[in-house]
């Protein structure tokens, strides 16, 4: 079958980046429903006439989800993941369409995540076409709401990955190769203080300065960095104040945290919330909340993503090019479909790098060997058959 894989991927290299150009030619922003839907639906007449079986998850706001499903004669149930939304606006494919730098595909969502998708697309096409059937279910889903928060979508990465043994996704590969094999855990917060406004001129011993505790309380936060290894605390928006002849009566400030395990980020957590107890300023209190949609779990690298690993780089090796498994402070789907405890790994798409960004590419030297890998890491997995709560 490798021979074939090969030489049917090769073969096939033509028409898939004349199908990039089409997904990547379609603006799919994530609050564009009309654009997600379209390339949703090039999916599925795709998926549909290869043989799949189609679900649509539909939705008001966000684009409509996807899961195409097909069914073999084996044991294992294999998730593959993608997502349809970019980061980009409407009319952005239009004045950037896909183009050839070297080796180097340019365009709006190829990195990010176009190019992946389509590889799923063409490894499966070719296992299909090999006879391939060693599996219980092998499925794609793709989700229309990756790039934005609150997402809709997080219940249906759940449930999907908790009913599949292996879950892979098909994001890109890091800018020297290496797949993902761990990603840490994030959480958002928001921390807003109340104190009491006056005249910073006539009598300012009356007021209370939100602003002078938030500063406070952001160089206290700061400090938690590296409370345990990979323990991050970063600043982001920061708002209040407005005449400097005011003591200000309110201020905020949004933070993100992030730790390589869940009880990591529970500790990290604790202590930032233990922050608003301090009394900064005399008259001040804060208010700390959890954003909505902010709580991404962590990927840890388990027995179960160890072994996924070992398989690759055995795989890639074969194929004649170094492979490596890196951990990335990242956030990812595959975070949530693997919460329940499914091992899998991440950035199975061809190589590419500066996403969200004007050069975003993948390397058109990539693509066969990344599509080449991605299957016969899913026959190798369909061989095994023995993965359910292989981490429990």
């Amino acid at each position: 079958m490798n021979d074939g894989l090969v030489e049917y991927l090769t073969g096939n290299l033509d028409r898939y980046l004349a199908d990039l150009r089409v997904l990547a030619g379609i603006d799919s922003g994530s609050d564009d429903k009309q654009g997600v839907d379209a390339v949703v639906d090039w999916l599925q007449r795709r998926l549909a006439a290869d043989g799949f079986r189609i679900e649509r998850d539909r939705q008001e706001q966000r684009g409509d989800n996807l899961i195409a499903r097909r069914f073999g004669s084996g044991t294992t149930r294999i998730l593959l993941l993608g997502h349809a939304d970019t980061v980009y606006a409407r009319g952005t494919a239009a004045t950037r369409p896909v183009r050839i730098d070297g080796d180097r595909l340019l365009g709006p969502g190829t990195c990010d995540m176009k190019a992946g998708i389509l590889s799923g697309v063409y490894a499966l096409n070719a296992l299909i076409d090999a006879g391939w059937d060693d599996f219980a279910e092998v499925a794609l889903l793709v989700v229309s709401d990756e790039e934005t928060a609150p997402r809709a979508s997080v219940s249906l990465l759940e449930r999907e990955g908790a009913r599949h043994d292996v879950v892979l996704t098909l994001e890109a590969a890091r800018e020297n190769g290496d797949i993902v094999s761990a990603r840490k855990g994030v959480r958002w917060f928001s921390a807003e203080a109340t104190g009491r406004s006056a005249h910073a001129g006539v009598e300012p011993e009356k007021g209370c300065s939100a602003t002078l505790a938030l500063a406070h309380f952001i160089v206290a936060a700061n400090q938690l960095n590296g409370l345990k290894a990979g323990m991050t605390v970063n600043t982001g928006a920061i708002e209040g104040g407005g005449s400097p002849s005011i003591v200000v009566e309110r201020a905020r400030a949004r933070f993100d945290l992030r730790a390589w395990t869940d009880a990591d980020l529970d500790e990290l957590e604790v202590a930032f919330r233990a922050l608003s107890l301090r009394p900064f300023v005399p008259g001040v209190m804060f208010d700390v909340n959890l954003e909505p949609g902010s709580n991404c779990p962590a990927m840890p690298r388990t027995d179960g993503v160890r072994q996924l690993e070992q398989i690759a780089v055995e795989i890639a090796a074969d194929l004649g090019f170094v492979l490596r498994g890196a951990a990335t402070g990242g956030a990812s789907d595959i975070s949530y479909a693997g919460s329940g405890g499914t091992p899998g790994l991440d950035g199975l798409g061809p190589i590419g790098g500066l996403d969200h960004g004007p050069d975003e590419y993948i390397l058109r030297s990539s693509i066969v060997p990344r599509q080449v890998l991605l299957a016969r890491l899913l026959v190798a997995i369909g061989e095994r058959g023995s993965w359910k709560r292989i981490n429990a």
